[in-house]
């Protein structure tokens, strides 16, 4: 438990840093709200006053839209946390501290996530759920596995965001790197349009990504659409992307530190 004492005094940190800017925090949830009011009015047109397409019922792409967008907004990362602490020369500091410096990335992250799952998310989905409403959870099991499969969702977004961090040992700016990832998860992770509406072909691509670990995933569990055993199953799919995104990130950061040359800090 000491070990873990300094990374949870940062996740706190971090946590107590965004109840500063409460103008920013009030925009959050108003920015949450309306996205996900834009996207009823979107879908709600498409429809055309039909309850059901394909099989996919307004009710599962409201809830989808609702959760995901929810989720996004809950789910934070700094992509920009290495990158600036290496241009700025801090990096050098950071590394003789007796933490690791991933270990307080992930704290720091941690720490805005919490806050804004307290303060975006609830608020945000609660609004959502009593204007337009989504479908009930089949039971407490199915809501406590969908709430641990989120929990695994945020674990596969950091690590590709962590990933992707780690190229700023070799670019000036990586920018176009985490617009590129940014637009791969909004599209991909099934947040901005439910993964039934893409090809056949293209949802068989999908499932060799990690996209639909984050979002889609953990919506199909609250939606009762997967069995114990493909829960089960999704669970592994997660942790196993997890796992591999983070040795590439620990493989690129063993690389990145050897190259690292720092002028002031």
């Amino acid at each position: 438990m000491k070990k873990l004492g300094p990374y949870l005094a940062f996740t706190k940190k971090s946590f107590l840093g965004r109840s500063a800017y409460r103008f920013d925090h009030f925009m959050g949830i108003f920015d949450t709200i309306l996205r996900i009011f834009i996207f009823w009015e979107i879908y709600r047109a498409l429809y055309g006053g039909r309850s059901e397409v394909d099989g996919i019922t307004l009710t599962m792409v409201t809830t989808n839209f609702i959760l995901a967008m929810g989720l996004d907004a809950a789910f934070f990362v700094d992509d920009y946390y290495l990158p600036s602490r290496i241009q700025s020369g801090s990096i050098a500091t950071e590394l003789l501290l007796p933490v690791s410096v991933h270990g307080r990335m992930l704290a720091d992250n941690l720490g805005n996530a919490l806050f804004q799952l307290i303060f975006h998310f609830v608020p945000a989905v609660t609004v959502s759920v009593h204007v337009i409403g989504i479908a009930a959870p089949t039971g407490p099991l199915v809501l406590l596995l969908f709430l641990l499969s989120a929990l695994l969702g945020y674990g596969v977004l950091w690590t590709i965001s962590f990933a992707a961090q780690m190229f700023s040992f070799w670019l000036i700016n990586i920018w176009s790197i985490v617009t590129i990832k940014n637009s791969l998860i909004k599209v991909l992770s099934g947040s901005m349009i439910p993964l039934w509406f893409m090809p056949d072909w293209m949802q068989g691509v999908i499932r060799f990504t990690p996209f639909s670990s984050i979002f889609f995933l953990p919506v199909q569990i609250y939606l009762g659409q997967l069995s114990l055993a493909e829960i089960l199953r999704s669970f592994l799919i997660q942790l196993f992307w997890i796992a591999v995104l983070f040795l590439i990130g620990m493989l690129l950061w063993k690389k990145g530190q050897k190259k690292l040359v720092v002028q002031g800090g």
